[in-house]
């Protein structure tokens, strides 16, 4: 599996490209903002993406959605009740202070347990609500390592806010307990912002599990 993780736009959002090497498809994980790094990443690769993957409606996650479409011809993924979320995102850049991005339609709404193929490469949808009432963590294996791409639901050493639209700080913490930290402690956790992690280090030392 090809794999290449981009740090894009002003929140430094990670945005990563899973692809498969035989076929030539890749999954575009949180591709939300600098689109034009991201085709030139999946062209350095030979890579052509298949589907835009977001693991929630937040500006920086999704930002690109309407470019990179336009530009690589993928079908776009959401989970259905971050939809109301992504029709705002331009009161999303006003908090930002900047101009709003184009708004169109998500071509496939995402549900638990969905399995997401380009190739051979393959994602396990989770629905983790909390951050937003649609946050998803995406799970995938390399090489014999699980990872996991949770997006802005579980960070190295802290967890998703709840303070914004959407947020529910009872519900994130529900999705961490029964569904983030049922996964082994090897896996490998790729967050949607700042350094990746694992499982067993942020069962150990992270304050906000602590006691879930």
């Amino acid at each position: 599996m090809i794999f290449e993780q981009l740090v894009v736009g002003p929140l430094q959002c990670n945005c990563t490209i899973l692809g498969d090497e035989a076929g030539g498809e890749a999954i575009v994980i949180d591709g939300g903002d600098e689109s034009e790094r991201i085709v030139a990443a999946l062209a350095r690769h030979g890579l052509r993406a298949r589907i835009l993957l977001h693991t929630h409606a937040h500006i920086d996650h999704i930002g690109a959605f309407a470019d990179l479409k336009e530009r690589t011809g993928a079908e776009g993924a959401l989970h259905p009740h971050d939809l109301p979320l992504y029709r705002e995102l331009a009161m999303q850049a006003a908090w930002l202070g900047i101009e709003g991005p184009r708004v169109i339609a998500i071509d496939r709404e995402l549900a638990d347990g969905d399995v997401i193929r380009a190739g051979n490469v393959a994602l396990e949808v989770l629905h983790t609500p909390g951050h937003t009432p649609g946050s998803c963590t995406f799970l995938a294996q390399r090489d014999g390592e699980h990872l996991a791409f949770t997006g802005d639901t579980l960070f190295f050493g802290s967890i998703g806010r709840t303070d914004l639209p959407g947020g529910d700080t009872e519900r994130i913490l529900a999705s961490l307990r029964d569904r983030v930290l049922a996964l082994p402690d090897a896996t490998i956790v790729h967050p949607g912002h700042g350094p990746k992690t694992t499982i067993a280090r942020e069962r150990a030392l992270n304050p906000f599990l602590q006691g879930l």
